[in-house]
């Protein structure tokens, strides 16, 4: 799914706005995350050690302020009629992951982002993460560590595997 939205995303806004801009902001993204930025890199031929640095600071760049406001803004949604479900559903959803996280805390949520699958990444980690209470102080290094870890592996998928076969 990350990755027919980062191309749709990408078609969408090649032409419109810088490239560099459509990777930061695809980057930012949750579900798209680095992942889907680091796709749509490679297909607007982006230099790797650029297109890297665009999406890791564009994947971080919104995770402090998600570990800060998740709670207070969901505490504040869930008093509406009209967001409770909504706001119930993600807690439900990410509460659901959040076993390896409470049981291994640094690294459960350095794996939890690190490794991408679908419903994975510094977004969710954010989610549980504030939802089981750990403080920014301890959550923001495993998210980093995973931050890493995935952009590794994508980039080896992004543009290793292409580069194989040119």
């Amino acid at each position: 799914m990350a990755e027919s939205l980062a191309v749709w995303f990408t078609e969408l806004f090649t032409g419109y706005l810088p490239k560099e801009l459509i990777v930061f902001v695809i980057s930012m993204l949750p579900i798209l995350e680095l992942r889907g930025g680091l796709i749509a890199a490679a297909l607007l031929d982006i230099p790797l050690l650029e297109a890297i640095i665009i999406c890791f600071i564009g994947n971080i760049l919104p995770i402090p302020f998600a570990l800060l406001l998740v709670r207070p803004v969901f505490n504040w949604l869930r008093k509406t009629r009209l967001f409770r479900p909504m706001v119930e559903h993600l807690e439900a959803k990410a509460m659901g992951k959040s076993d390896q996280i409470q049981r291994y805390e640094f690294w459960g949520l350095a794996l939890f982002v690190g490794i991408p699958l679908p419903g994975t990444g510094a977004w969710t980690g954010a989610l549980i993460a504030s939802m089981l209470n750990i403080s920014i102080k301890r959550a923001m290094p495993p998210i980093i560590l995973g931050l890493i870890m995935a952009t590794t592996i994508m980039c080896l998928i992004s543009y290793g595997i292409p580069a194989l076969f040119q």
